[in-house]
């Protein structure tokens, strides 16, 4: 025998009700929920000194090509912030293609940091190879060329009036050159306390070694370098030269090894935690 249609309605009502009881529970009692964003603005005015001057102080031995750099900053959802060049007096000084790839390795760099571990761009080399621990990852997250490109050419690398400020670019890049940025006892505009990744930071322009070495060295030198940890053997994000092999066939012994770039950048990547350290 069938149950009466009004008794079954009032069951599918009680349990749509129970269900958004559920729901509303959950949203209300998880801390992910209640955690904004901080603010492009608010990121900014962390800095300890301003972008472009932290780019510019960076260039120069740190091996490589010695090549202009481009470097970028993207908040904690992945909206580009502000993009800079260290050419003195054009944005061709540098190659162009590496605005965008500035932007990508910010952008990984942030979506793959944690407040309790940062992957470099330089970490995720060996992992997403065949048989990596995350192969395919440089797959997911495709750039959007529309918001990659869009705007005045002539405003690239301006700052925070560059054409892809506010827009998330997307893209997973898988060399050096993007750190997650980590604040410590900062504020936001509404004057609440910020501790932990609030974004990242991406550079490129010369070999990945030397884009991972000046990205160090901006970080260092905005002041939001509280780095909590990390896979690399100094208990960070530092770039970690452990691959054995070569022409396909290799393995980096942590799994978040990096190539040597063979421009004499190893010893001075090797160095970075000693001779710029992270937190205080």
């Amino acid at each position: 025998m069938k149950a009466p249609r009004g008794n079954i309605m009032n069951a599918r009502i009680r349990s749509v009700a129970q269900v958004a009881l559920f729901v509303a529970v959950a949203f209300a009692s998880s801390p992910s929920f209640a955690a904004p964003t901080i603010r492009c603005p608010d990121i900014l005015a962390m800095f300890a000194t301003n972008l472009q001057t932290a780019l510019t102080n960076a260039i120069g031995g740190n091996g490589g090509l010695s090549f202009n750099m481009w470097a970028a900053i993207v908040n904690r959802d992945g909206s580009v912030c502000s993009v800079v060049f260290s050419g003195p007096n054009d944005r061709q000084e540098q190659w162009p293609g590496s605005r965008v790839i500035s932007m990508q390795k910010a952008y990984a760099a942030n979506a793959f940091s944690l407040d309790g571990l940062p992957l470099s761009t330089a970490n995720l080399y060996s992992a997403v190879q065949p048989g990596g621990s995350l192969y395919g990852l440089q797959h997911s997250n495709p750039v959007d060329a529309a918001a990659a490109y869009a705007g005045n050419a002539a405003l690239f690398g301006t700052g925070i009036t560059d054409p892809a400020v506010g827009h998330k670019i997307g893209g997973i890049n898988v060399f050096g050159g993007g750190l997650a940025l980590y604040a410590n006892n900062e504020v936001d505009g509404n004057g609440n306390p910020v501790n932990g990744v609030v974004g990242a930071i991406g550079v490129s322009g010369d070999t990945s070694c030397t884009d991972h070495i000046v990205a160090w060295k901006v970080r260092d030198a905005l002041g939001l370098d509280f780095v909590p940890g990390g896979v690399s053997p100094t208990g960070d994000d530092n770039m970690i030269f452990d691959i054995v092999g070569s022409n396909g066939n290799f393995k980096s012994k942590s799994g978040f090894g990096h190539p040597d770039c063979g421009f004499g950048e190893k010893p001075i990547a090797l160095g970075l935690p000693a001779n710029f350290p992270v937190g205080p």
